[in-house]
């Protein structure tokens, strides 16, 4: 077997799986997971429909770039949610099944193991980031993102020097688990060390679409190469996904975007690795991509949960301010993120990720997920709310216990 598989951590969720084993949560009461960041509103009925109307193209082997009317729609989504009007549909868009997939295989394709081989993530970071840099044969660079830079990367942190040996910066904007967005200036500041230090810039933008406000939404990648005069997206590239656009995280389906030196590539990584996305996923896809009715009232879902948990929260936690994502990020009173998680779940029979879990020891030598949980606001309004106030009320008898002489 690849010996790198050794390298890979024990994923998140299997980590709290074991810190959960043993305990008997309360019958009483319902269980309510904060956990997986995977969407329960309703999908998009216009896809479902396609799906089901194109069924009979199962027939059919499907192309590895995926059909023209596809890349079409998608670059006539950018166009309209990102001012990219001049995105070449033949050359600079290739359909992928669902950002997980096409971010792990990029690594694989684009790591040249003759040098040093470090990929850049943000720290904490989604796990494949890291897995798919491992089994590729090289080694990741922690960029921490705490509270003093506004959850985002500290560019100013990294020496000329480490600059040099690394290959890809992942950006996750807006970001997991922190919800933070990255401004168009610190994009185009990226492409710019990208250009010094010959480096690739990979933008994960799975969630730009669930953003609170209506009147800004997170900026793009792509975006911020255009407005440097940058059309030929050198260097770039961004991933994009339908699973929290359109709540179709079943359908394996989003796009990679950008330099088409890269997209060549990594369509010839692609053709031996067979996974091109069937037909009839593609009809729904370009369903999604057309309709933007449906995104509009996810957000309108998502505002609401927020607000109300916000409210009953606040008071009680401390986090950042949600700009976008699905995610809130608070710190845990105490400190201790493990033990929390472990008490909610007994006492309240409430399942939290540990931030820990989805970070690494940074350039300080701490984890800066340590301390705090991810909580994923995706089921309906009611159940978020008594999750919200079974956490609260944890919170409130703990203090109460602990200050009473």
């Amino acid at each position: 077997m690849n010996p790198d598989l050794d390298a890979l951590q024990p994923y998140p969720f299997e980590r709290l799986a074991a810190l959960k084993a043993g305990i008997a949560p309360p019958e009483s009461l319902a269980h309510i997971p904060l956990t997986i960041g995977e969407p329960r509103h309703a999908p998009f009925d216009g896809a479902l429909q396609a799906l089901t109307d194109q069924r009979h193209e199962m027939a059919h082997y499907p192309a590895t770039g995926g059909l023209t009317e596809l890349r079409a729609a998608i670059a006539d989504w950018t166009a309209r949610r990102f001012g990219l009007d001049d995105l070449d549909v033949d050359h600079q868009v290739l359909p992928v099944n669902g950002t997980r997939e096409a971010i792990f295989a990029f690594v694989q394709a684009a790591l040249d193991r003759t040098r040093p081989a470090r990929v850049a993530v943000p720290n904490p970071f989604y796990q494949i980031y890291e897995g798919a840099t491992l089994l590729a044969g090289g080694t990741t660079l922690t960029l921490d993102c705490r509270a003093e830079h506004d959850f985002r990367p500290d560019l100013d942190a990294i020496s000329a020097e480490t600059w040099r040996d690394v290959q890809i910066v992942f950006v996750c904007s807006p970001g997991n688990p922190t919800g933070a967005v990255t401004p168009l200036e610190e994009l185009e500041r990226l492409i710019r060390l990208a250009d010094e230090h010959d480096f690739i810039v990979a933008a994960d933008e799975c969630y730009s679409e669930l953003y609170l406000d209506e009147s800004a939404p997170p900026p793009g990648l792509l975006q911020a190469c255009a407005r440097l005069g940058r059309h030929d997206y050198r260097r770039c590239l961004v991933f994009h996904s339908l699973s929290k656009r359109s709540n179709l995280p079943g359908l394996r389906s989003g796009f990679v975007a950008g330099d088409s030196d890269l997209i060549s590539a990594f369509r010839r990584y692609r053709t031996y690795h067979g996974c091109a996305m069937s037909l009839p996923l593609q009809r729904a896809s370009i369903a999604a991509w057309r309709d933007e009715t449906h995104v509009r009232a996810n957000r309108d879902a998502y505002r609401e949960k927020f607000a109300a948990v916000t409210d009953i929260l606040a008071p009680v936690m401390d986090f950042p301010a949600p700009e976008a994502s699905f995610y809130l990020w608070p710190a845990v009173p105490g400190g201790d993120d493990e033990a929390f998680a472990r008490a909610l779940y007994a006492e309240q029979h409430v399942s939290v990720l540990p931030g820990s879990y989805m970070g690494r020891p940074g350039l300080g030598g701490d984890n800066p997920g340590a301390g705090r949980v991810r909580l994923a606001l995706v089921d309906d309004l009611d159940a978020t709310v008594q999750a919200a106030t079974r956490m609260r009320q944890l919170i409130e008898q703990t203090v109460r216990w602990e200050t009473t002489p």
